[in-house]
């Protein structure tokens, strides 16, 4: 027998012998089993399934958001019982679409993207917070820098270059939007009008970029020019205008939370007391003085908001502008 008719029998008998064993395995089960593999179930961490979900709104840094509330997690851990955890989204889209597919059963977020998981997934406020100062409502910015001598007043922001927060951004952008309407200035009147790209951390990037010169004008929510004080020079910015107030920020629970969970979460939130020592520290970290019950229909002025300067969401529930408003 030569090499090449031996090395054809060896690899004939490899062959045989993987077959008996296939046949034989075959043969152990019955039936064979067919799999669809467009039918899978994600499985989650223990974790997962045992804790509650817990998201802020990422108008600042996911850094920003752990610190300004994990103390709030955790004292309505101890309060409650309930495992809870925070989860980051990226961008107010994902934050919405995240409350659709049950991944965030307490939201925490401004009144317009409120208005959003309402309308479409059913969500529903239970409580709102006490800005500092004591007031229900908060209010947008319109700033630039105060050595821009271009710009002494609002009229003067025509033709300039505008940069906000987000589409979706009610004091970082749709507020300040309705204040130029209501002045006579007109979405078309700007020469540009953009908002920071990237994850998390974008009101700091407005004020940071209208700082930079980049831009000749920002818009953000009140209170965050002191966020950045340390990353800007003393007065170096000016604010032109306050925009009118609407209800803050807002509690809102998934469709379907077991109600007991919510109940005893809405109670938990409800008894911080800014007069008590301990949760002075836990709301000014969060940088609000209380919280106060809330219901759907406190909302119905941002709905109104919303409509006056055309606000459409699309598929993607990024926010668009209806044309021929504003």
């Amino acid at each position: 027998m030569n090499r090449h008719t031996l090395l054809d029998t060896i690899i004939l008998s490899i062959a045989l012998l993987t077959g008996c064993f296939l046949l034989q395995a075959c043969d152990q089960g019955g039936e064979p089993i067919r799999v669809d593999l467009d039918k899978r179930v994600d499985i989650k961490a223990e974790k997962d399934l045992d804790s509650l979900t817990y998201a802020y709104l990422p108008q600042y840094s996911h850094r920003v958001s752990y610190t300004r509330h994990h103390p709030i997690v955790e004292y309505v851990f101890e309060k409650t019982g309930i495992p809870i955890r925070q989860v980051f989204p990226d961008t107010f889209q994902e934050h919405v679409q995240m409350v659709g597919r049950g991944e965030i059963d307490i939201s925490f977020s401004n009144p317009l993207v409120y208005i959003q998981i309402a309308s479409r997934f059913q969500a529903r406020a239970f409580a709102r917070i006490v800005e500092q100062g004591g007031r229900k409502t908060f209010r947008g910015q319109i700033i630039c820098r105060a050595d821009n001598k271009a710009i002494q007043n609002l009229q003067d922001c025509r033709q300039k270059r505008w940069i906000a927060v987000s589409p979706s951004s009610a004091a970082g952008y749709l507020f300040a939007l309705d204040h130029f309407a209501r002045q006579g200035i007109h979405r078309e009147d700007f020469r540009e009008i953009a908002f920071p790209p990237g994850a998390g951390g974008k009101q700091e990037k407005v004020v940071l970029s209208v700082y930079l010169g980049e831009f000749d004008i920002g818009s953000i929510r009140e209170g965050t020019l002191n966020l950045v004080q340390d990353r800007i020079e003393p007065d170096s910015i000016r604010v032109l205008a306050h925009t009118r107030w609407y209800p803050g920020w807002v509690y809102a629970a998934r469709k379907g939370l077991n109600p007991d969970h919510l109940s005893a979460i809405k109670q938990a939130l409800l008894e911080l007391d800014h007069d008590q020592e301990g949760h002075r520290a836990i709301l000014n970290k969060a940088r609000f003085t209380g919280v106060v019950p809330a219901r759907d229909s406190d909302f119905d002025s941002i709905r109104e908001l919303a409509d006056n300067v055309g606000v459409k969401w699309r598929e993607d529930d990024s926010v668009s502008l209806a044309q021929g408003q504003f």
